[in-house]
Parts: structure tokens; C-alpha cells; sequence
């Protein structure tokens, strides 16, 4: 009898077992029954997929709910600042129209009054003399009230604007941590999925240029890092600077963080070329968050 070593018979099983399981359906039946150990049934592995599915739906469910409370919420503050914007115009435009009435009585007197001063030449070079050096010192005084109400209506405009532009930043604000506690709980309260504010003090200045404090917000789930930021606008430096954010942390705690993400309403145009260079994946607006929704839940949940 010919004598073989393990590799050969290796070589032997490779080359002939598929042409036996083809021909024997003893033998592959033989075959299964040893290897069914290795694989999950197709029952249990088609449970486990539905279940999965079904939780996507569920998720979706909340998203779309969160998505229309937002929606409403930013159309009535949109329509509160039209109908301020509205009244501001109506009394810029009443005490504009103000402005004219009095000009145009102002320059009827001087009108009268120019008259009376050519008659009055005729009877005496003096007398004019010092009506023009009185009416000179009034000029001066008309124009320096003038000048004192343009400032004042500079001073109320730009009241204005800061006014507005405050509630903005506010309303930015207040949208950003809602959102953030409502999907943290809907993280961790449903998936189990730890999801944490990581705040730490960048001595060396290596994010901001100088000394500051560094805040990202980690979702964690079995050894997976994914640093998320949410804002209610995201520039072409913020990009920059969440990307040096997430490196400090890699390089503080030796940890690879696998996927950086950014959810914000407003996306400055110049800075998607950024998030693409870097890696950062964007979620906007209904449009393009869709495409990428479900992606992102599946990774969330595995």
C-alpha cells in the first residue's frame, strides 16, 4: 500500500470531493450532517434578518416623526420673523413718509421766506446781511438734528438686526440639543448603544490654534467609534475643525475612531468638498439624507 502524507491527501479531497458530491447523494447528505455545526440554520439566520428589518422600520418610523416635529417648529418661527420683519418695514416706511411731509413744508417756507429776502435786498444790504447770518446759524442747527435722527434710526436698525440675528443663533442653539437629546435616547434607550458628550482641554493649542476646550459627541457599540457633530450650520472651517477634533482624540486615547458624521439643516456648499477629501459623511436636508438613511441604521445596529 502506497503511503501518503497529510498534504497530499489534502490535495486529493480538493480535487475529488466536489465530483463526489455532484454524483453521491448518500455522500453529500454524509457530508452536511457532519459540517452543520459550522453554519447557522436557514430558519434561525431568516429570523434574525426580519427582526433586524423590523427595527429598521421602527427607527425610520421615529426619525420621520422627529423630522415633521422639526419642520413645523421652524415654519412657525419662520412665520413670526416674516410678520416682525413686516411691521419693522411698515414703520421705517410710515416714518420715511413722515420725513417727506416735513421736507416738503420745510422747503415751501424756504421757498416763502427766499422771497421775502429779495425784497427785502432792495430795501437794505445790511439788513440782509444779518438775516443770512441768522438763517445760516438755523441750517446749521436743522442739519445737526437731522444728523442726530439719522443716528438714532441707525442705532434702531442696527438694533434690529442684532435683535433678529440673536433669535436666530438661539433658535439654532435650542434646535441643535433637542435633537441631540432626542437621538440620544432613541439610541440608547432602544439599541443599548452607548452614545457620550466627550469634553477635554486641548493644552497645546492643536485644534484651535491655541488653548481651548474640546467637545465631540461619541456613539459607541462593540469597539465601533463614530464621532458625530450636530449644528444647525456647518461651514468649510467647522469641517476642519471637527476633522482635528476627532484626531485629538485618536491620538489622547490610542483609539481609532472608524466614522466621523455631520447632521445639520445648512451645509455651506464649500465645505462638501471638504467632508469628501476627509472622509466626513453629511446628512442635510430631506433630499440627500434619505439615499443614506438606512445605511446608516444598519451600521448603527450591527
Amino acid at each position: 500500500m502506497v503511503e501518503m502524507n497529510i498534504e497530499e491527501v489534502k490535495k486529493i479531497i480538493k480535487n475529488e470531493l466536489p465530483k463526489i458530491l455532484k454524483s453521491d447523494p448518500s455522500f453529500r447528505r454524509y457530508i452536511l450532517q457532519v459540517t452543520k455545526l459550522y453554519y447557522p440554520p436557514k430558519k434561525k439566520t431568516e429570523d434574525r434578518i426580519e427582526q433586524i428589518y423590523q427595527q429598521i422600520l421602527q427607527v425610520e418610523e421615529r426619525f420621520e416623526k422627529k423630522w415633521e416635529e422639526w419642520s413645523k417648529r421652524w415654519e412657525e418661527t419662520q412665520a413670526e420673523w416674516n410678520r416682525k420683519w413686516e411691521e419693522s418695514q411698515k414703520r421705517w416706511e410710515e416714518t420715511q413718509a413722515e420725513w417727506n411731509r416735513k421736507w416738503e413744508e420745510s422747503q415751501k417756507r424756504w421757498e416763502e421766506t427766499q422771497a421775502e429776502w429779495n425784497r427785502k435786498w432792495e430795501e437794505s444790504q445790511k439788513r440782509w446781511e444779518e438775516t443770512q447770518a441768522e438763517w445760516n446759524r438755523k441750517w446749521e442747527e436743522n442739519q445737526k438734528t437731522i444728523n442726530q435722527i439719522l443716528l438714532r434710526l441707525e442705532k434702531i436698525d442696527r438694533r434690529h438686526l442684532y435683535t433678529i440675528g440673536a433669535l436666530g443663533a438661539r433658535w439654532g442653539l435650542y434646535s441643535e440639543e433637542s435633537f441631540r437629546n432626542g437621538l440620544k435616547a432613541i439610541i440608547e434607550e432602544s439599541f443599548r448603544i452607548e452614545v457620550m458628550r466627550y469634553i477635554d482641554y486641548d493644552h497645546t493649542g492643536e485644534v484651535f490654534g491655541h488653548p481651548d476646550q474640546i467637545e465631540l459627541d461619541l456613539i459607541i457599540r462593540n469597539g465601533m467609534v463614530i464621532a458625530c457633530e450636530i449644528k444647525s450650520s456647518m461651514s468649510k472651517s467647522d469641517m476642519y475643525t471637527l476633522w482635528r477634533e476627532k484626531e485629538f482624540y485618536e491620538r489622547k486615547h490610542q483609539r481609532k475612531v472608524d466614522r466621523v458624521i455631520v447632521i445639520s439643516p445648512m451645509v455651506d456648499p464649500r465645505a462638501k468638498p471638504v467632508a469628501e477629501k476627509l472622509g466626513i459623511e453629511i446628512y442635510t436636508h430631506s433630499d440627500e439624507f434619505v439615499e443614506t438613511e438606512e445605511k446608516n441604521i444598519e451600521d448603527i445596529t450591527k
